[in-house]
This record gives structure tokens, C-alpha cells and sequence, in this order.
């Protein structure tokens, strides 16, 4: 068996293990339910700054917020996957067209299990967990009753889950299509293809923001932010293009299934493409932080205040420098875009910047003086990695491993030999 399937494996039944058990204990822990009035002084300390109890870290509220900040990173994995199966057809690429059936079926995750995976979440909310906002009377919170047609606990229970699995409809569409004309090589499959990723991506834009609204920006529900969606977006697809990138060259290696089709134009692309989202993450956040800083309304600066708090503080810092500056000056040399040896630590290295700011996202709400790293923090991390990476695989693996009739594909396969830089001396 393949080594990397079989950790898959181990980590899927442990993480099942995990799953189930925390399962049982919240069908039969008798459910109390969380009093309106210390909810809502609670949230109410977080904002003015004040110190309160620190949750224990084998409580429930400590495995939900790392459960969910373990989901959030795996689901931007899918949202950066859809994006670039969108951007393929609406912009007609050529050089993509060989590798994209892997992003193709790490998007068509989310049309089952991903809204799957989520149903832990919900009951974490039910149980009165992890949303503050859950168990709170709008009336006794303005921030609250402004936005109660979408913050309330039954739009949540129903459009999280319908909202992923849209998109998740969304992506195994483009998936289905494209592995139809892998039978009959019709030209309609692209075309209708064009036209459902240029509708979809309004789509896509709408319901990503929602769902990030709904699952990490709802933990402090009083915060406005215009930016939040586009952060999350930008951040997700920084990541997946990594990811694409190193199970791209996996997959690309002499008796491996890309192997034919996969040459320097597609690395050097996806490398220039993670180097443009190093370079647009940045500005994304740094604009959402410049905003609320210049208008300076207590309903968004306080996010932020919460953030510079303890060492909080510092892995603010880490998200700065590691983030942006890290990658922004490694990847500035041509050369080291197709260098293996500097981009599989890169890689590395923007998973666990990811993680970080998903941490930096969800955390403080629990630890608002400071991190604290617990057991449960890789167990999910690396739980619903070792999941989403199982089901990518087995999926992967019922269809060809690349578009074989797509009409793009012979230019991705003939047009793929990186510029040589001019001459100095020829040009001289």
C-alpha cells in the first residue's frame, strides 16, 4: 500500500475514534441551556477588555474552537480549489488544463462531506459552545438584533450546511462535465462549462462570504468588517495554490499519472500565482486593519484591540512577517519558484501561517490574554487534513487523472517551456 495512503488511513480511524467519542459525550451529557444574561456579559467583557474565566482546556468550548479552526482551514483548501476551477473557464486558460482535475475534485469535496464535516460545529453551537450570540435575546443586544435575520439559530442550522453544499453542487458540476467529455470529446461541455462559471462565480463570492461570516466572524458577532470575506477568500486560495503546487510535482513524477502532461510552464504559473496571493492577502488585510483603524468605531476596533492583548500580540507580528515578508522575499528570485528544495519548506511554512491565522481568528475569543496550544489542536489539525486528503485520493482515483480531451490540453502539453532570460551579452 502507498505509504502516504496508509498515514491517511491511520489518521482518518483515529480521528473517527476521536469523532465518535465526542459524539457520545454530547448525546449524553444532559444538556443545559447556556443563561441569556451570562452570554451576553460575557461577549460584553471581551469588548470592553475585561478579563473573565479561562476555559479549561478539556472543556467542550476548547474542543469546539479547535475543531472549528481545524474546519476552516481545511474548507479553505476547497474554496481556493473552486476558485481556480472557476477562473480556469471563465478566463479559457490553456496552461491549467492538465492539472485541473485535481482542484476539480478537492472543490467537489464540498457538495458532501465537507457539509458532513460541519455537523460536529453545529452541535457545538446547540450545546451552547462556541456562538455567544446563540443563546442571546437580540433585544437585550443591539449588534445582535441589527442582525438577526441571519444571526439566529435557525437560518444558521440550515444555510451552513445548504450554503457549502451549493457550492460543493457547484464544483461537482464542473467535475461531471469535464470527465463527459473525457467520453465523447464534444465541444457543449466546455461551453456550458463557460457559462456556469460565469454565474457561479457570483455564486461562489456570495455564499464564501457567507459562510465564513457565519462559522468564524459570527464568534463575535458585534464586529463589522467589509473586508472579512475577501480576507478569508484571499488567504484560502494563497493556500491551495501551494498545496496544488507540491501534489502537482507528486503527481507529475516519471510513473505517476501527470507525468505526461505536466511540465515547467504549469510549476513556474502556479508558483507566480502564490506569489501574486502573498503579495494580495497582504494588501487585503492590511486595508481591513487600515479601515478600522482610520474610521476608529468601537464595533470594529475592539476585534483588533482583543488581538494585541498578550502574546496575541506577537502571533500578529508572526502573521505579518511569516505570512507576507517570508515567502514575498524568497519567491522575488525566479529561479527558486521551481527550486524543490526552497518551495516543499515554503509549503510547509504557509500551512502552518494559515493555521496561524485561522488560530488568530478563533482563539482569542477563549484565550483572550494569550495562546495557549492544547492536545487538541494538531489531533483536529491534522485529523480532518488526514480526511480531506483520504477522500481527495479515493476520489481522484474514479476518473482519468487529467482532462483527456479538453481543448485546451494540446497547448497546455506544447506550450510549456519556461522564457530563457535574454542574454546580457547578446543584449549589449
Amino acid at each position: 500500500m502507498n505509504p502516504a495512503l496508509r498515514i491517511s488511513r491511520t489518521w482518518l480511524a483515529l480521528f473517527a475514534t476521536v469523532i465518535l467519542f465526542l459524539a457520545a459525550r454530547l448525546m449524553g451529557a444532559e444538556h443545559e441551556a447556556p443563561h441569556e444574561a451570562a452570554h451576553s456579559s460575557a461577549f460584553g467583557s471581551e469588548i470592553q477588555g475585561h478579563a473573565h474565566e479561562p476555559v479549561a482546556l478539556f472543556s467542550w468550548k476548547q474542543i469546539a474552537h479547535s475543531y472549528l479552526t481545524a474546519y476552516m482551514f481545511c474548507l479553505s483548501l476547497c474554496v481556493g480549489s473552486l476558485f481556480l476551477s472557476l477562473a480556469h473557464h471563465l478566463f479559457d486558460a490553456g496552461w491549467s488544463a492538465s492539472i485541473r482535475r485535481v482542484p476539480e475534485t478537492i472543490a467537489s469535496l464540498m457538495l458532501f462531506w465537507m457539509p458532513l464535516l460541519v455537523l460536529p460545529i453545529l452541535a457545538f453551537a446547540w450545546h451552547g459552545d462556541i456562538y455567544g450570540w446563540f443563546y442571546t435575546d437580540p433585544s437585550t443586544d443591539h449588534a445582535l438584533d441589527v442582525k438577526k435575520i441571519l444571526f439566529n439559530r435557525g437560518a444558521f442550522t440550515v444555510l451552513v450546511p445548504l450554503l457549502i453544499s451549493v457550492l460543493g453542487f457547484l464544483a461537482n458540476t464542473l467535475r461531471n462535465w469535464s470527465i463527459a467529455q473525457d467520453k465523447d470529446g464534444a465541444a457543449m461541455w466546455t461551453s456550458k462549462s463557460r457559462k456556469l462559471a460565469a454565474g457561479g462565480i457570483f455564486l461562489f463570492a456570495f455564499f464564501t462570504t457567507l459562510v465564513c461570516f457565519y462559522l468564524m466572524k459570527s464568534l463575535q458577532h458585534q464586529f463589522f468588517s467589509t473586508m472579512y470575506g475577501v480576507y478569508y477568500f484571499a488567504g484560502s486560495v494563497w493556500t491551495t495554490l501551494i498545496t496544488l503546487y507540491v501534489l502537482t510535482m507528486y503527481l507529475s513524477q516519471p510513473g505517476r499519472p501527470l507525468a505526461p502532461v505536466y511540465f515547467k510552464r504549469q510549476q513556474q504559473d502556479l508558483a507566480v500565482l502564490f506569489f501574486a496571493f502573498t503579495v494580495f492577502y497582504a494588501y487585503i488585510h492590511f486595508s481591513q486593519y487600515f479601515l478600522i483603524w482610520n474610521a476608529s468605531i468601537p464595533e470594529e476596533t475592539f476585534w483588533y484591540v482583543l488581538r494585541e492583548r498578550g502574546s496575541w500580540k506577537w502571533v500578529g507580528m508572526t502573521i505579518l512577517f511569516g505570512h507576507f515578508f517570508v515567502p514575498f522575499l524568497l519567491l522575488l528570485n525566479q529561479d527558486i519558484k521551481r527550486n524543490m528544495s526552497v518551495m516543499v519548506p515554503v509549503a510547509v511554512w504557509a500551512w502552518l501561517m494559515h493555521y496561524v491565522d485561522m488560530t488568530y481568528n478563533v482563539m482569542p475569543i477563549i484565550h483572550p490574554d494569550g495562546l495557549v496550544l492544547t492536545l487538541w489542536d494538531p489531533i483536529f489539525w491534522f485529523g480532518l487534513v488526514a480526511v480531506v486528503g483520504f477522500l481527495f485520493w479515493r476520489k481522484y482515483q474514479t476518473a482519468a487523472p487529467f482532462p483527456q480531451r479538453d481543448p485546451r490540453l494540446k497547448e497546455a502539453v506544447t506550450h510549456h517551456e519556461v522564457p530563457a532570460a535574454p542574454d546580457a551579452a547578446a543584449a549589449h
